[in-house]
C-alpha cells in the first residue's frame, strides 16, 4: 500500500501561496504602523495597500499582462517595496536590475528577461541613454523621481532624449486605488534578477510565488522562534542596507511587510545618512555584506549619535571576530548569515543556541561569526568530489550542498548550467566548509579561492580572518598567486585603518602572520611572503571582495 490520499469536498477552498496573502496580515494587525523613505516620505499600511493597487492599476493601463516582465531601477525605497508587491501580484514578473552593472551587462540582462516597462530612477538616466537603442524588447518607460510633480506632468525632460509615458507619481495619483488581485497558481514566476558572477555573461535567477512566501516564513522561523539575542519581533523597526535589486533584500521587506513592522528605507546609501536614519527612528534590525559595516564604523558621525542596541545580518563575505567586536563597541550587534542567490537565499543564520546565552561575549562572537545552523525547511550537507556526504565532526571537509523548497529550480533560459547547479538532485553551492558535532556550518572558502600550494590546501577565509584581529587593518583579501616552486602562494591584500596609514608596514603584518603559525594556530607554510597595502580592495557590484580582479591586478 501506498500513502492515502483523500478526495477532497468540491467546495473546498485550495488556499495558494501567493505573494498577496502577505500583505494582508499587516493590514489586521498594524494598518497605521509607519513605513518611511529617508527623510522624504511616510505613510501608513492602509496607504502601501491602496498604493499598492494603484500600481496594479497603472501596469493594466499600460496593457502588461500576466506573465509580462517589469524591469526596475531604483535606490531601496517605499516605490521599490510598492514594486515588491505589486507588479507579483498582479502576475507579472518583477525583475530587479542590477544598476552596478557594466552597461553591456545591463543590454544583456534586460534582453535575457525581456522586460516590457521599464521604471527608472532619474539618477540612472545616464545608465539608460546610451544603451536604449540596444534594448529588443522595452516599449515603455516610467520615470521615477523625487521631486513634486502636479497631475499633468508626464515625465519627459529637457535632459534626455528619452521618452517616457509619465512620471511615477503623477501616472498613480491618476488611477484607482481598489484594485482585487486574483488567484493564480502558486508556482507562478513572480520574481527575477541576475546574478554578478566574476566570469561569463549574469545568469537569471527566479522564484515563484510559492517559494517567497515559504521563504517568508523560513526566516520568520530563524529569527523569531529562537530565545536568543538574535529574536525579532513586530517592534523592532527595520531598515534594508542592502540593495533592493540583489535577491530582493534576501527577502527581508516581505517578512517585515508581514509582520508590520516599521520600516525605514534610506534610498541612495550614504553612511552619515544611514546612521542618522537609525538614531532618528530607533532602527533595530538591519542586514548587509561585511563592507557597509567598515563604511558604518569608520563614518566620523557614528561617535555623535546614540542608537539602541542595533541586530544587523551578515552575509554575502564572511564575517570576522575583529569586525565583530568593533562593531559591538558601537552597540551593533552582529550575526552572520549564509546563503546564495540561487537560494533566495537564505540558509543559516548563526543563532545562539539556548545554553550559549549565558557564555562570555567573547565565546558568543565565535558562534555569531559562524555561517550558522540551518533554519528549519533547509537541509544541508558537505560532501566530497564523489557526492558522499561527509562527517559532522568540524574537521571533515567537503563542497555545501542544499535542499530546500525555496531554491531556485534552474537558471532562466539555461538549460546547461541549470543541470550543473543541481547536479545529483542537490544544489551546489560552490561553498567550501565543515560542520560541527552541533550542527554549526563553517565556510573555509569557495572551490574557486581554495589556495594548493606545494600539494596543500590553505583556506583564505581563515588567513583573512587571522589578519583584520591586527589593529592596523580595516580590510583585507587573500588570493593565491602563481609560484614556480609551490605551484601557488597566498597574497594578503590589506587596507590600513586611517589613522595607521603610513605608519604600519608589510613587514609588521606578516611578523603578526608569524607570530599565529608560531602560536599553533596555522601552519607555518600558510604566512604570506607577499603583503600589498593598498587604498581600496576591488568589489563586485552587490559588495563582495571581487578575487577575481585581485587576481588580475597582481599577478
Amino acid at each position: 500500500m501506498g500513502v492515502k490520499i483523500i478526495k477532497n469536498t468540491d467546495l473546498a477552498y485550495s488556499y495558494p501561496l501567493l505573494i498577496k496573502n502577505i500583505l494582508s496580515a499587516p493590514l489586521v494587525h498594524s494598518p497605521d504602523q509607519e513605513i518611511i523613505y529617508s527623510n522624504k516620505n511616510q505613510y501608513t499600511y492602509k496607504t502601501l495597500s491602496k498604493r499598492v493597487a494603484c500600481l496594479a492599476n497603472l501596469l493594466g493601463e499600460l496593457g502588461i499582462n500576466q506573465g509580462d516582465t517589469i524591469g526596475v531601477m531604483d535606490w531601496d525605497s517605499h516605490r521599490y517595496l510598492e514594486c515588491y508587491f505589486a507588479i507579483p501580484m498582479a502576475g507579472a514578473i518583477l525583475h530587479t536590475i542590477n544598476i552596478r552593472l557594466s552597461s553591456d551587462h545591463l543590454v544583456y540582462t534586460i534582453n535575457h528577461a525581456k522586460d516590457d516597462v521599464l521604471f527608472v530612477n532619474e539618477e540612472f538616466l545616464s545608465l539608460l541613454e546610451p544603451i536604449m537603442d540596444q534594448l529588443d524588447t522595452v516599449k515603455t518607460l516610467i520615470l521615477i523621481s523625487d521631486d513634486d510633480h502636479d497631475d499633468t506632468h508626464d515625465g519627459n525632460r529637457s535632459d534626455t532624449d528619452l521618452e517616457f509615458y509619465g512620471d511615477y507619481e503623477a501616472l498613480m495619483a491618476k488611477v484607482s486605488d481598489q484594485y482585487i488581485f486574483p488567484d493564480f497558481d502558486e508556482n507562478a514566476v513572480a520574481t527575477l534578477f541576475y546574478t554578478t558572477g566574476t566570469t561569463g555573461l549574469p545568469k537569471g535567477v527566479y522564484f515563484t510565488h510559492r517559494q517567497i512566501v515559504l521563504h517568508t516564513y523560513g526566516f520568520m522561523s530563524g529569527l523569531c522562534a529562537y530565545d536568543g539575542p538574535l529574536n525579532i519581533n513586530s517592534g523592532d523597526v527595520y531598515m534594508p542596507l542592502t540593495p533592493m535589486f540583489h535577491v530582493h533584500a534576501w527577502g527581508m521587506p516581505y517578512l517585515f511587510t508581514m509582520l508590520g513592522n516599521k520600516q525605514v528605507y534610506p534610498g541612495r546609501f550614504s553612511p552619515k545618512k544611514v546612521l542618522k536614519l537609525a538614531q532618528n527612528h530607533k532602527v533595530t534590525f538591519s542586514h548587509c555584506v561585511p563592507t557597509i559595516v567598515h563604511m558604518l564604523l569608520d563614518e566620523p558621525v557614528i561617535d555623535l549619535i546614540d542608537v539602541p542596541e542595533w541586530k544587523l545580518i551578515v552575509g554575502g563575505s564572511a564575517l570576522t571576530r575583529d569586525l565583530c567586536k568593533r562593531a559591538q563597541q558601537k552597540n551593533m550587534i552582529l550575526f552572520a548569515a549564509y546563503g546564495m542567490s540561487e537560494t533566495c537565499p537564505l540558509l543559516t543564520i548563526s543563532n545562539l543556541k539556548h545554553h550559549m546565552n549565558d557564555w562570555e561575549k567573547e565565546d558568543q562572537i565565535n558562534v555569531r561569526c559562524l555561517a550558522g545552523l540551518p533554519v528549519p525547511n533547509v537541509y544541508i550537507e558537505i560532501v566530497n568530489k564523489s557526492g558522499t556526504p561527509l562527517p559532522h565532526d568540524g574537521e571533515s571537509t567537503g563542497e555545501i550542498v542544499a535542499r530546500s523548497p525555496w531554491l531556485t529550480q534552474g537558471y532562466y533560459n539555461d538549460e546547461k548550467k541549470s543541470e550543473e547547479l543541481w547536479k545529483d538532485g542537490w544544489l551546489r553551492t560552490g561553498d567550501i566548509g565543515t560542520i560541527n558535532p552541533d550542527g554549526y556550518l563553517k565556510i573555509t572558502d569557495r572551490i574557486k579561492d581554495v589556495i594548493k600550494t606545494g600539494g596543500e590546501w590553505i583556506s583564505s577565509l581563515e588567513l583573512e580572518d587571522i589578519i583584520t584581529r591586527h589593529e592596523a587593518v580595516s580590510e583585507a583579501a587573500v588570493i593565491g598567486v602563481f609560484d614556480n616552486k609551490w605551484g601557488e602562494r597566498p597574497l594578503a591584500v590589506v587596507v590600513l585603518r586611517e589613522e595607521y596609514k603610513h605608519k604600519v608596514k608589510a613587514e609588521a603584518l606578516r611578523m603578526f602572520f608569524l607570530n599565529h603559525a608560531e602560536s599553533g594556530a596555522i601552519p607555518k607554510f600558510c604566512v604570506p611572503e607577499r603583503i600589498e597595502i593598498v587604498e581600496y580592495i576591488a568589489k563586485t557590484s552587490v559588495g563582495k571582495v571581487n578575487k577575481k580582479e585581485l587576481r588580475a591586478q597582481f599577478i
